[in-house]
């Protein structure tokens, strides 16, 4: 459902709201580590999600990156899908073809369109402290 991209991009904006919310800035190897990801193929990700103020990235010893206080509640997953796969889950064929509207649907047009709304929903009224909250409570995982 989501790019490769977009999955790490979550994962790590949830695992740095968690580690923001203890007063800890993480290292971009930290991050990649934790998420079980790449780490060039993160720190393109995390640097896209900097440029669009999702995240705060610092450079030095005391750097890595974070989310200020209190900004976690006011992200929202819609925001970092936006920040790297754009609008399209909102608005692909569920059968991948280029065109998909009511004038030309696709077998699925219909049904898909209740899944995606309720999806677009979920993205933005789920905040990253919402997830980092149970990623601390030890209800969510990460990494297997």
């Amino acid at each position: 459902m989501f790019s490769k991209a977009c999955q790490y991009g979550i994962k790590a904006s949830v695992y740095i709201a968690s580690q923001s919310e203890l007063g800890n800035r993480v290292s971009l190897k930290d991050i990649a580590y934790n998420i079980n990801s790449p780490e060039a193929f993160t720190a393109k990700i995390l640097h896209q999600l900097a440029k669009q103020n999702i995240l705060s990235s610092l450079k030095g010893p005391n750097g890595g990156f974070g989310i200020p206080e209190g900004n976690a509640e006011k992200i929202k997953l819609s925001n970092i899908v936006a920040a790297i796969d754009g609008d399209s889950i909102y608005n692909g064929c569920a059968l991948g073809f280029d065109s998909c509207n009511v004038l030309q649907p696709c077998p699925m047009h219909n049904k898909f369109f209740d899944i995606r709304e309720n999806l677009k929903e979920m993205l933005e009224n789920t905040s990253l402290s919402e997830l980092a909250n149970g990623l601390d409570g030890g209800m969510s995982f990460l990494k297997r």
